[in-house]
Formats: structure tokens, sequence, C-alpha cells
């Protein structure tokens, strides 16, 4: 059984990557999975050691590049499922905000770790259906092995974004949606909005490594 915690720190790379591109209509999915590749692996190769020494900026540089043009609110929408549905406009706020911030420090580090020759791209199989695509791509990991990623994405005005991606077959999704689903039977959604600003609070302050285990799968108090 492959190890998915470095796996997924690569793929968070990539999803932070291919949420921050800009692209025309007109442009296919597999071209601006390819463009985002390239234009991130250049970004951090050119800042690396000024990043490694300097999270915050590390975080500014991807907030930049993500945040004007990343579909927040769809995110959310899916992470949380049916919670969505049963929770206040402010409890969507606060959620959408919190989770996107504890996501970006907890996977910041990796996208220092990112090269553009770990990833494979292949050509669409069948035309988008209803403005959704799925992206194949096969990523290199550090013994030579190799993983299948799929990238699910849908066109906006603003262009094709990602919203999920399949590792192995296993949704990136589904894992948060599974561990917010019984962290919020246990607890509620706002305990499980303010674990997750606690736990940014606690990365910003150097309390909590941001490294450590994947939240996916793990709910922490």
């Amino acid at each position: 059984m492959v190890n998915r915690r470095p796996i997924q720190a690569l793929v968070a790379s990539v999803v932070l990557a291919l949420l921050a591109a800009t692209a025309t209509a007109e442009e296919t999915a597999q071209a601006v999975v390819q463009a985002t590749v390239g234009q991130i692996s250049q970004q951090i190769a050119d800042r690396r050691p000024e990043l490694t020494a300097n999270k915050r900026e590390l975080y500014a540089l991807i907030d930049r590049e993500l945040l004007p043009k990343f579909d927040t609110d769809y995110a959310g929408r899916l992470v949380l499922g049916k919670s969505w549905r049963n929770a206040t406009p402010e409890q969507r706020r606060r959620f959408v905000d919190a989770f996107y911030n504890f996501l970006l420090r907890s996977y910041a580090s990796a996208v220092l770790k990112f090269d553009e020759n770990q990833v494979k791209i292949f050509p669409a199989r069948t035309p988008p259906t209803d403005g959704r695509t799925v992206v194949e791509t096969e990523m290199r990991t550090s013994d030579g092995s190799t993983v299948p990623v799929n990238y699910a994405m849908r066109s906006t005005p603003a262009g094709w974004k990602a919203y999920d991606v399949r590792i192995e077959g296993v949704s990136y999704v589904q894992n948060y949606r599974n561990q917010f689903n019984a962290e919020i039977a246990a607890k509620g959604l706002d305990a499980l909005i303010g674990r997750l600003e606690r736990d940014t609070a606690d990365i910003d302050a150097g309390r909590k490594d941001p490294d450590g285990p994947s939240p996916a799968g793990k709910s922490r108090s």
C-alpha cells in the first residue's frame, strides 16, 4: 500500500496551483493543468530559499495566486455536503474562510518540493460533458513508482477550475467530507469551524506543525 501522506502533499500543491489558474473558456482543461504546473514550478524554483525561510511570504504568495480566483463557496458546499444546506449564511462564510486558511497552512510547505518533472498529463479520453471533465495525470514518487492522480474540473466564467482530486481512486473531497461530517455529528458545525480556526492560529504561532499527520480521516479537538 502506498503511503499517501507525501502524495497528498504533492497533490495539494498542484491543487492549489490549479485552483489559482486563470484561463479562457476556449482553453482545454489539460492545457490549463499543463500551463499551471509549469508556472508554479518556475515561481517556486526562483524563490525556494527565500520561501523556505519565510513561511508567511510563502502563504502570501499562494494566497495572491489562489484567493482571487478560487471558487471557495463551491468547494465549501462540496465538502460540507448536507450540512451546507442547514448552515446559516454566517456559518457558511466562516467555514469557507476557516477551511481555506487551514488548507493553505497545512499544505503550503509541499509547494516548495514541487517539480513539474514529477507530473505526466495525459490527453483527454472523451470531450467535456455538461461543462465538466477529468484530467488524468500520473505522479512519480521519490522511490520512482508512479501513482494515478485524476483532477475533476468544471468550466466557469474564469476558465477551468479543479474541484476534486482522486489519488488511486480515493476522493480528496470525500475524505474531508467524511471527517467533517463525523465531527459535525459529534460536536456541531460551530465546533468544527472553531477547531479549524484554532489550528490555523496555532500554526501561525508555531504551536502546531503544519507538516504533521494528514488531517484527512483524523479529527483533532
